[in-house]
């Protein structure tokens, strides 16, 4: 008895994702392919691209996981296209009557087929972790459809430009505009991008509407010297705390829930990067960020003198929210 067979290759390109399958979609290898697309969604792809070049067939079994996983990302604006089905997919397609919700059109862009030496199996299925996750498959959603998703350096890259009209949106028409202008921006991306533990997430509906990111600092990490070394022990000495994370940078465009997507973006960013407090540094003349920030419950410790550089920074504090008994 010959079982069957299903490798998975994901190459991610910005936003979207080229899933490309090899072997057969049946009932042994659908639990590989729903594993494989939740993963997707999870990390936030808002494209999959579905290549199925290599794949003979495909039985009810995988079909119900192609549009599972296709209502899945409709409820999170993302979408689910399949490329290059073979002539049994095809008819499946046709007599289930899905070939409109599954199946590109002949005017969509059509990613190329992989080589066979570079597809490679996929995960037996999700861990633990994962499981909780896909049980709470809203824990990342805000209301009216916003969500939250952790950007990879190589989106970030992608992303560069998007985000920073967001930030500009962010202080047009307010005071202190000095501070926030777009080279300055795209300056403090880049370098903080290049520091160990960086992270960016952003909030999106079917546009951004915020980001946030920064890095670690604290005694476990890389060797501390000038800088690095001052802040965390003035830090240490304010607050007894001797990991924070820095936040380089907080946006949130003008909308209604404004103030909630910021509060979430850096209450989700010091969850993940797994410390307690949160600290900011600003320009002591940069009003309208201090307001920004005090807005989303960050508390101005005033300004740390001793530090290198040319003017003394404000410090800005937000400890980490205890989860409530609901588990939010």
């Amino acid at each position: 008895m010959v079982l069957s067979r299903l490798d998975i290759h994901r190459r991610n390109r910005g936003e979207g994702a080229l899933v490309t399958l090899a072997g057969e979609i049946g009932s042994a290898t659908a639990p590989l392919l729903r594993a494989a697309l939740e993963q997707c969604l999870r990390d936030g792809v808002t494209v999959i691209d579905i290549d199925l070049t290599t794949v003979g067939s495909c039985d009810a079994r995988g079909l119900d996981v192609l549009l599972s996983a296709s209502r899945r990302a409709g409820r999170v604006h993302a979408s689910l296209q399949l490329h290059h089905p073979c002539t049994q997919i095809t008819r499946l397609l046709a007599v289930t009557g899905s070939t409109s919700l599954l199946l590109a059109g002949p005017t969509d862009p059509v990613p190329p087929a992989l080589p066979r030496g570079l597809l490679q199996t996929a995960s037996p299925g999700p861990s633990a972790d994962e499981k909780r996750t896909l049980e709470h498959p809203a824990r990342g959603v805000l209301k009216d459809g916003i969500r939250l998703r952790r950007l990879t350096r190589w989106q970030i890259e992608g992303m560069r430009e998007g985000i920073a009209d967001l930030a500009m949106a962010s202080v047009a028409d307010t005071p202190g505009e000095s501070f926030h202008t777009r080279g300055d921006f795209l300056r403090r991306l880049a370098i903080s991008a290049r520091r160990p533990g960086f992270a960016l997430l952003v909030a999106e509906t079917t546009v951004l509407v915020g980001c946030a990111y920064g890095f670690p600092v604290g005694p476990d990490g890389p060797r501390r010297r000038g800088f690095d070394r001052m802040l965390q022990e003035s830090i240490q000495r304010l607050t007894a705390c001797a990991r924070f994370l820095l936040l380089t940078q907080v946006v949130a465009n003008p909308h209604a829930q404004r103030r909630d997507i910021g509060r979430r973006l850096q209450q989700r960013l010091l969850t993940d990067r797994r410390t307690a407090l949160g600290v900011a540094l600003l320009h002591p003349a940069d009003q309208a960020g201090q307001a920004a920030f005090e807005s989303w419950d960050w508390q101005n410790m005033g300004e740390i003198v001793g530090l290198p550089g040319p003017v003394t920074p404000c410090v800005l504090i937000l400890p980490l929210e205890e989860p409530s008994p609901a588990g939010r």
